[in-house]
Parts: structure tokens; sequence; C-alpha cells
């Protein structure tokens, strides 16, 4: 599996969960864009440049519903404005928060389900994130096919640092949504399967024939460009930590 490459690599940092807070004004830090209903095919064509094999069947998926998605990765104000600490490996407020686990990111969740009395939150699925990284776009990353498009829209290890970087510094997709592809990864609600085979083609999550691994999207500030497609996949365990992996939410109307 990919996560073993990364554990491989040195770069699983272990670190702790502070104190939650209830602090309410976390949510006027927080951004979201409407994504409309419609249909796209997910996943990758075989002729793909830099494709992975569980990224197909390609397979038409349908959302017949809108949903809210965080326009950046979850940062890390935002973190320690719920949880009251900040668990990253590298620290700026207005850079994602990472080294949060699968399990810890439920923990956030829920905290900000009982603070908001309007709206519901949760993690995307991945059928959500895929179609909302894409938006109307086919091509490899949603500004075009070559790595200088990848450079216009996202931080890779061709363009990045040593550390994270701050959020939405990039071109954002036309549903106004920044840096899908690259700086953190993104933790997804769905178990990961090998292949698209039975997938559910309505956005909702695949929980059917749960694994020990949870999907996460759109490669890190380490990832070659392959890495950072709009159709490439990873998996980790629900209680793996990584420098490079975060989040982003999903809100709607209670």
């Amino acid at each position: 599996m990919k996560y073993l490459l990364l554990i491989g690599a040195g770069l699983f940092c272990i670190t702790g969960c502070g104190n939650p807070s209830a602090v309410s004004e976390v949510f006027s830090i927080m951004e979201f864009a409407e994504i409309p209903p419609g249909s796209f095919f997910m996943g990758s064509p075989v002729n793909e440049e830099g494709r992975f094999a569980d990224e197909g069947p390609v397979h038409q998926v349908t959302i017949a519903y809108s949903f809210e998605l965080l326009t950046t990765e979850v940062s890390q104000k935002m973190w320690e404005e719920v949880m009251g600490s900040n668990p990253s490996t590298f620290i700026n407020p207005n850079s994602p928060v990472e080294s949060v686990s699968w399990n810890e990111c439920q923990v956030f969740i829920q905290k900000l389900n009982q603070l908001d009395s309007e709206y519901t939150y949760r993690l995307p699925s991945e059928a959500e994130w895929e179609y909302a990284c894409r938006a109307g776009t086919e091509t490899r990353f949603y500004s075009g096919d070559s790595e200088d498009n990848l450079k216009q829209i996202g931080w890779f290890n061709h363009n990045s640092g040593s550390t994270t970087e701050e959020s939405a510094q990039l071109e954002p997709n036309t549903w106004g949504l920044y840096d899908m592809s690259g700086n953190v990864w993104e933790w997804c609600e769905d178990y990961y399967h090998e292949d698209y085979t039975g997938a559910p083609d309505d956005g909702s999550p695949w929980l059917d024939d749960p694994g020990p691994n949870m999907v996460s999207r759109g490669g890190s500030i380490t990832s070659a460009a392959r890495r950072c497609r709009s159709a490439a996949r990873d998996a980790c365990y629900t209680d793996f930590r990584y420098c490079f992996l975060g989040f982003r939410l999903v809100r709607t109307p209670r």
C-alpha cells in the first residue's frame, strides 16, 4: 500500500491532541464555496500520464444535490480555536493543519457540530472531493495537463519550499477552491478500495467492505506531479499522522 511508502520515507510524524475549547469565532474565519449538482466521470482513463491502477474503472457519478466545501484546507488557526492546541509540524496559523489523523478530524468535526446549530460539518466523500476538484474539467489537473499548469494552482515538489505553504496563494479552480492539488493531502470519509469496482455512483461515501485504511486526496508539497492529479488517491490508517496530511470540510444546512 502507498501509505507504507510514506512511513518508509521517514515522514511519519506523531503528535498529540490538545484540550478542546468551545470558541465559536472559528466560523468567522471559514469561507465555503457552494458546489452545484451535476455529473462527472470519476477516475482516470488508462492512457492518462502518471496514472495509478487504483484510479479505475472510470465511472459516471451523479451528485444530485448541492453542498458547500471549505475553500481552503482547515488551517492551524481554525484547529486551534476548536481544539485548544496545534499538532502541526510546520507552525504557521495560516497554513493547513497537519499531523492530524482521520480519527482526530472526526473529533474536531464533532466539536464543530456542537458549536453550530445552523450547519452540519463532515469530511467530503471521495466522489464529492474529485467532483469539486475537477470543477467540470477532465484534464490531469483542473488547470490543464502539464506540470507548468500544476505550478499555477498547487504546491508540490518542484515549486514548494521545505515547509507547507500558507493557503490560497495560488489560483483557485472555477468554483473558488484553493490548493485542491498539493500543499497537504486531504482526508476523505471513505474506506479505501483497490479500485472502483462496485463504487457508489451518487456521491455518497463508500463505506461497504470496510478495511483498515481511509482515502486521502490531492498530494502535498513533497509529492511528484502525478500524485497531485485530480484522480490520484492514497490510503492511510485511521490513526495515522503525517506531516503533510490535513483535511477540508463539507457543511450542509441542518
